[in-house]
This record gives structure tokens, C-alpha cells and sequence, in this order.
């Protein structure tokens, strides 16, 4: 099972294709805090909720001086065909090999209706403007999440 992350530890640095094959790279966004978000796979009604979610509080995180990092196991061009059919505003990444997935620890055992199965781990993790990791959240829920998250941050609803 991969390790997970804790607050104050340093973020995984990372550089990913987004869904228009550029690439994005955590230390890009070095001195703002970043949200990034692991979900299971695009097009999905969970994971639809929740990339719109954040793409209808994105104007909104970043007046509280956060960005939003989305990423899944999807390729790059399903990933454009997500973003174009929901109209997501959120930077999309690819990571087919899990390379980044495994670095959060957000690929590994979690139980599926009961079973226990190997797959995405639904995560969120908040870096600071240096780096480090100030929130590791393992196992959350598609629906709400955005404002617990926005509530456990302190910022305003």
C-alpha cells in the first residue's frame, strides 16, 4: 500500500499532461497554495459532481488565494471531452502510470460495496505556498466536499 501523507510533509513535486497535452507541474505553483484532488475516473456521476463543484468555486477559492489541480487516471483526451461536456474550468491532469497517485497515497486497498479492492483512492490534499502539505484528506466524498473542505480551511461559504 503506498504511504500516505500527513500534514507538514513536503508535497510530491510532480509534471503531468493536462487535457490539452500540456504539461502542468505542481512547482509551477510554487508561492500559492494549491488544492489538488485525486478522483477515480472522468465522466463518472460521482466524480462529475465534484469537478463541478470546484469548477463553479474555483472564482471563489482563488479570491482566498487557492488554485485547483484535478487529477485521474484518464488520458488526456478523455480528460478534454470531460471538460468540454461539463464546462469544467478546473486544470485537468493525466496520470495513466499512477506514478503520482502512489506518491499521495491515493492508489491502494480501499473497500468497493463491502469487497476490498485494489483502485482510486477519492483524496484531497492542500499545499502551501512553500510546499508542504497543510491538509491530507483520504477517503472523501464526492457530494459536499468542496464546502467541507472550504469549511475546514476557514474560508467563508
Amino acid at each position: 500500500m503506498s504511504e500516505r501523507l500527513e500534514p507538514g510533509d513536503q508535497a510530491p513535486d510532480f509534471a503531468l499532461a493536462d487535457d490539452t497535452g500540456s504539461t502542468v507541474r505542481l512547482s509551477d505553483y510554487r508561492g500559492r497554495k494549491v488544492i489538488v484532488y485525486f478522483y477515480p475516473a472522468a465522466m463518472t456521476p460521482g466524480c462529475t459532481k465534484q469537478a463541478c463543484d470546484f469548477s463553479e468555486s474555483l472564482e471563489a477559492l482563488r479570491g482566498d488565494g487557492y488554485e485547483v489541480l484535478g487529477i485521474s487516471k484518464d488520458k488526456p483526451a478523455k480528460l478534454a471531452k470531460f471538460r468540454e461536456r461539463d464546462a469544467l474550468t478546473i486544470p485537468l491532469l493525466s496520470d495513466e502510470s499512477l506514478e503520482v497517485h502512489r506518491a499521495y497515497g491515493a492508489y491502494g486497498e480501499k473497500k468497493l460495496y463491502g469487497k476490498t479492492v485494489e483502485g482510486v483512492i477519492r483524496s484531497t490534499f492542500v499545499v502551501d505556498e512553500d510546499g508542504v502539505v497543510s491538509h491530507a484528506l483520504y477517503n472523501v466524498k464526492a457530494t459536499g466536499h468542496v464546502a467541507k473542505l472550504r469549511r475546514d480551511l476557514g474560508l467563508a461559504a
